[in-house]
């Protein structure tokens, strides 16, 4: 297994993700599973456990606890969140912890997240009536939590105010970061951000959410042409195990036989040449079903809205890709003067724009698709109506 040094801790390069866990029939978590991938992961060197208070509807902190329980404390790195992201009735920072320190069957955690702080969520963090950041930091200083970050599925420019409130509070960051995001969530700004104020990275969506297993039929010929033997899941890994700022790599794996192949990524085989990852870039444009939208800005000026239209276009992007949830984040912190509804029609914007995008019409489908499926606010109470239950048949 390779390993990094992050916080001052000597972490693996692969970590066990269980927002993906395997389940049975009834939908529920099955344990066994969960023991025997465990198992693996522990007797082949992987030592970073990452699981959350909402995934699996509060069940995956309970599932993972029970799986490391017969470990020595501190053979694993244990960590999870709070979900300072999702729309609650109140945050009892609290009442939130200790359940996670039970459910979890631990005394304290390694490192421990703020969940997802982006651009509708960083008021609730800097929030005086919540005490968020001030609460967790004393549980630092009790010993209670090892280290101390956050999660974050923010814009790249959104990133540095995340980074300016925290400060010297927060040791590490989580981001969402593969070949394709390089360039459609603008991860590669983010890594040159958090890279210059020295803050370690740990991804997550390495292959994003499983897209990046199966390139299409003419892509993945290429790829195997070139290494018969590895699968093409492994070439997103080996394309992340290139930046230096990634301390590990969260997978959400849901097997044992994605464990096994994962394992075997980060501990055997050649690293990508540079031709080779440059070689990604160029399938991730491939793989893209967007408009070609290089952000030159030039449609913003003569907009009588006063839309900020490459980041829209950035956010259709986004959602033509995989459907992403991350979008509807976001635009849940982007003001409502500001969404694609807002165009009206007029044109000034195409009749400039050097790619030749029907711009207004793509923006009504960027607006039909954000309305397509729950909102993000209707899926944090569906989680916390979820998790209430869990905890009411707990008592």
């Amino acid at each position: 297994m390779q390993y990094s040094t992050a916080c001052g801790e000597k972490i693996s390069k692969l970590a066990f993700g269980t927002m993906r866990l395997p389940l049975k029939d009834d939908g529920s978590i099955d344990q066994n599973q969960v023991n025997e991938m465990t198992d693996y992961a522990m007797a082949h060197g992987v030592n970073y456990f990452d699981t959350a208070y909402p995934y699996h509807d509060g069940r995956s902190e309970i599932a993972i606890g029970k799986a490391l329980a017969k470990y020595p404390r501190e053979s694993f790195r244990l960590v999870t969140k709070f979900p300072g992201h999702q729309f609650m009735k109140k945050y009892d920072c609290d009442g939130i912890f200790h359940e996670q320190l039970a459910k979890c069957g631990v005394d304290y955690f390694d490192f421990y997240l703020f969940h997802n702080v982006y651009e509708n969520s960083l008021a609730t963090y800097k929030s005086g009536e919540y005490g968020i950041v001030d609460y967790f930091v004393k549980q630092k200083q009790l010993g209670k939590i090892r280290h101390l970050g956050f999660s974050t599925h923010a814009r790249a420019e959104n990133l540095e105010e995340i980074l300016d409130f925290f400060g010297d509070r927060i040791e590490f960051c989580q981001i969402q970061l593969n070949y394709v995001d390089w360039t459609l969530q603008d991860a590669k700004k983010k890594i040159e951000l958090l890279g210059s104020r020295g803050i370690p990275v740990m991804v997550m969506e390495p292959v994003r959410g499983g897209k990046l297993t199966d390139l299409g039929e003419e892509n993945n010929a290429r790829l195997k042409g070139l290494r018969p033997g590895e699968s093409i899941a492994s070439w997103a890994f080996r394309w992340l195990a290139e930046i230096p700022e990634v301390a590990t790599v969260l997978s959400g794996m849901s097997s044992l036989e994605q464990m096994k192949d994962n394992i075997r990524t980060f501990t055997d085989g050649t690293p990508l040449s540079e031709e080779e990852w440059n070689m990604m870039l160029e399938i991730a444009e491939t793989l893209k079903k967007g408009v070609p939208c290089t952000a030159c800005r030039y449609c913003c000026g003569g907009c009588p809205m006063g839309l900020d239209i490459p980041m829209l276009l950035a956010g259709y992007n986004d959602m033509k890709f995989a459907s992403a949830f991350t979008v509807k984040m976001q635009m849940d912190g982007t003001p409502a003067e500001k969404w694609p509804d807002k165009c009206i029609g007029c044109g000034a914007c195409a009749s400039v724009c050097p790619q030749h995008i029907d711009i207004p019409e793509v923006l009504k489908e960027f607006d039909e698709l954000l309305h397509t499926g729950p909102t993000w606010a209707e899926l944090c109470r569906q989680r916390e109506e979820a998790a209430e239950k869990m905890r009411a048949a707990m008592r």
